[in-house]
């Protein structure tokens, strides 16, 4: 017994070791949102580089590579979406994963970055915490490996497992509606059109009919229903769906 409690102590600060030593890369040109920024996730334990061009962010890049990189996207002497483009042309940045951090809110801007290979897209104002939860599910689905649960409200997602409860009740759901619940609880309270979870959740190589989305959110709420959980995921008429643990 005191063997396992021992192997558990010590998986659990791995996990938190590996989080502290993850280094990000902040790319911003307005020292404010630096300053708050870098606070913020220095006080969570990440290493923070900061860039206030693009010309400084590619020396950052070659003195310390980045496990993820938060690109602002105008810059004084570039755009971020350009900048983005030429780094996933480098091998050694291909994998590295890119949240875009802008005040553009046209779905054809987002759309642009998620196509230039982000990984995920900020309009600003936003709050730290939006943001730091954001950072931890990207680099989760990364690595597979820095947190094993998501909890939500009674609704809790076993990642290594697989498998979903809600109030410790085991929901056997298919892998499809297990990613979209997984999807929607790692990015609470945000709107996201049906052509942005096809994007996330299907695939951006994979060509799937918008219904299809409403399909398996009937499904999804059809198992969340008799655990009264299905009206967590509401319906935004004219836009699409949100997740949220208030109703």
């Amino acid at each position: 017994m005191l063997d396992q409690y021992v192997e558990k102590l010590h998986s659990i600060q791995t996990q938190a070791q590996s989080m502290s030593s993850k280094r990000i890369l902040l790319v911003e040109d307005e020292h404010s949102i630096r300053e708050m920024v870098s606070f913020a996730l220095g006080q969570e334990g990440y290493v923070i580089d900061e860039a206030e061009d693009g010309s400084s962010a590619e020396l950052q890049i070659a003195n310390n590579l980045p496990d993820l990189i938060l690109l602002d996207w105008m810059l004084p002497d570039t755009s971020g979406l350009e900048l983005l483009r030429r780094w996933k042309r480098k091998d050694a940045l291909q994998e590295t994963p890119v949240i875009m951090l802008t005040a553009r809110v046209e779905e054809r801007d987002k759309i642009d970055g998620l196509d230039s290979g982000a990984d995920d897209y900020i309009t600003k104002p936003f709050s730290v915490k939006e943001l730091t939860a954001r950072i931890r599910a990207v680099l989760r689905r990364g690595t597979g490996s820095l947190e094993n649960e998501v909890v939500i409200g009674p609704i809790k997602l076993d990642l290594g497992a697989h498998r979903a409860y809600v109030n410790e009740e085991s929901i056997n759901m298919g892998p499809t509606e297990f990613r979209l619940l997984e999807f929607f609880m790692t990015h609470t309270d945000r709107v996201y059109s049906r052509n942005q979870l096809l994007d996330y959740v299907w695939g951006r190589n994979m060509y799937v009919e918008e219904r299809t989305v409403d399909v398996h959110i009937v499904r999804l709420r059809k198992l969340l229903k008799p655990l009264n959980c299905d009206q967590m995921i509401q319906t935004v008429r004219g836009y699409g769906y949100r997740f949220s643990a208030k109703t």
